[in-house]
């Protein structure tokens, strides 16, 4: 007879590994193009917004996709998620490169909804398999990972687009993808093996015989519901928080798709830099948010968890103001920026697991934060796009991103210290 599901946990080194291949293609095949706008807008003859929408489209289908990724996690269980979300990536990551405009868009959407799945599953993932005393250096890693991706094809994509095309050059990164796939089939085999038929339903998490914080200051691994009330309790609170870390992740999305965006042309437009070297420095902006992702819980391991989110929020706004105000120092705002990104990603997302009472709640949360959240970010690379155009300029969408900094800090503020409260 099978063991119970429940008891069957994978070894805590292996599920990190597992989620470290995940984040390297949850981010990196959607940042490649915007390494070689130029070669894509002079092969296909798009404009500022259409380019704009090669990173808009999947944000897109971040949000409307989350319904069918929560009902894909509750039918197949999170293995079999995590291997149809690789499997939709490197799939429209070929389809991307082979055709004309609409082929483009129609391998840019698969992605984006084979990368909803993984978005969505992670959390679950880790607030399964992962200790809550370690749940926000999971969180972390996991951030930390999007970003070295990121970072990697900002850097090599434009070398291989100068050596076999833009087309061959951000298909490449499909082996990435590949390798990827071919360790969660291995290991998601291995776990129905271990688990028999018996699908793993999901069932509270139980709470730890020394609960542990889930944040500093906060309420805890999640208890036993008193009664009937304290459940219509925590879940209004729950709701509370979800909404305001929503708004958080508004602003914290919609900064970080448009500076994504737009970063590598703003630099060649401002400070005249070769693609190569326009590329190389907006990486910077990706690689430093390993520092904040990494960061971050240990700043919340010591202080209340509102004065993370209050430091990750001062450090969004430095980039834009900085890039006004003294363009000359572009890489000192790009890593400023860069580390806000990370780390206001880790903050928000290391919240979830620890507040949530079951799987399917964590599920649940992540999703309305994520459909929300990226539904909000799907306008920010075309309207930055759309207001350089309309101003010959890049004051305006800097104060876009500015304003959209200021919605990170109020939203995520409010919910880290809602969050703190019993």
């Amino acid at each position: 007879m099978a063991p119970p599901a429940s008891s069957i946990r994978p070894a805590l080194p292996w599920v990190l590994v597992g989620i470290i291949v995940l984040a390297l293609n949850l981010r990196a095949p959607i940042i490649a193009p915007t390494a070689v706008v130029p070669d894509i807008r002079a092969d296909t003859g798009l404009g500022a917004a259409g380019v704009g929408m090669l990173t808009g489209l999947p944000v897109l289908l971040f949000a409307l996709a989350t319904p069918l990724a929560t009902r894909t996690i509750r039918r197949f269980g999170p293995e079999t998620t995590v291997v149809l979300c690789l499997a939709g990536v490197l799939a429209g990551t070929v389809i991307r490169s082979l055709g004309p405009t609409p082929v483009i868009m129609a391998g840019t959407v698969l992605i984006g909804a084979a990368m909803t799945l993984g978005n969505i599953v992670v959390p679950v993932l880790i607030r399964r398999d992962v200790p809550w005393n370690r749940v926000g250096a999971a969180t972390g890693a996991y951030s930390a990972v999007m970003n070295v991706g990121s970072m990697a094809t900002l850097l090599g994509t434009p070398p291989l687009a100068a050596q076999f095309g833009w087309r061959w050059a951000i298909a490449s990164w499909g082996v990435v993808t590949a390798a990827a796939l071919a360790f969660w089939l291995v290991k998601a085999r291995r776990l129905r093996l271990a688990r028999g038929t018996t699908p793993m339903p999901p069932s509270p998490r139980p709470a730890p015989a020394d609960p542990v914080p889930s944040l500093p200051g906060g309420p805890g691994a999640p208890h036993a519901a008193a009664g009937p009330a304290a459940d219509d309790a925590a879940g209004r609170r729950m709701k509370r928080i979800t909404a305001l870390l929503l708004l958080g992740f508004c602003g914290q999305s919609g900064a970080y798709y448009a500076t994504t965006a737009w970063l590598p042309t703003l630099l060649a437009d401002t400070r005249g830099l070769a693609p190569a070297a326009s590329g190389a420095s907006a990486s910077l902006f990706q690689i430093a948010a390993i520092v904040g992702a990494l960061g971050v819980p240990l700043v919340a391991a010591r202080t209340r968890a509102w004065i993370p989110m209050v430091l990750v929020g001062a450090l969004w706004m430095a980039l834009p103001i900085g890039l006004l105000v003294a363009p000359e120092a572009f890489v000192v705002w790009s890593l400023l920026g860069g580390v806000a990104q990370g780390g206001g990603f880790t903050a928000i997302f290391s919240i979830v697991p620890r507040i949530a009472r079951s799987d399917a709640e964590a599920a649940a949360a992540s999703a309305r934060i994520q459909a929300g959240g990226y539904l909000a970010a799907t306008a920010a690379p075309p309207v930055a796009g759309w207001l350089n155009a309309a101003t010959h300029g890049w004051t305006a969408p800097l104060l876009l991103v500015f304003a959209l900094a200021v919605l990170f800090t109020a939203g995520s503020v409010a919910g880290a210290r809602l969050s703190e409260r019993r």
